[in-house]
């Protein structure tokens, strides 16, 4: 069970606080219901949640082992235009994070998920 306006965030619907403007407007739907209750659990599995009538899916889990090379940064974006990890995969796999991270100058295994 997850609280709803964490479902609507990991669902890439929405961030949290927007999901949260979203329940209290009543524009969000669990199992045909309106729910305007901040904290509202629902399991993803079994659940119907809907946004303006249109079906939320969870998106699936997403992991990536990548072997960083030398003079990558492990971070979403670099002030001083510096490669990034993030530049060696395809911008289609949607938004990633690192777990940990190394040095620019080391190299090795790097996890990402989603």
């Amino acid at each position: 069970m997850v609280r709803l306006q964490k479902f609507l965030s990991e669902a890439g619907v929405a961030s949290r606080r927007e999901g949260e403007k979203l329940i209290l407007d009543g524009r969000v739907t669990v199992d045909g219901q309106v729910v305007r209750l901040l904290g509202t659990k629902v399991d993803p599995t079994r659940d119907e949640v809907s946004l303006d009538g249109r079906p939320i899916r969870a998106r699936a889990k997403r992991f990536v082992a990548l072997n960083k090379p030398p003079k990558f940064l492990c971070t979403r974006r670099d002030t001083h235009d510096r490669r990034t990890v993030f530049d060696l995969l395809p911008a289609d796999w949607g938004h990633l994070f690192t777990i940990g991270r190394l040095d620019a100058d080391s190299e090795g295994l790097i996890l990402l998920t989603n």
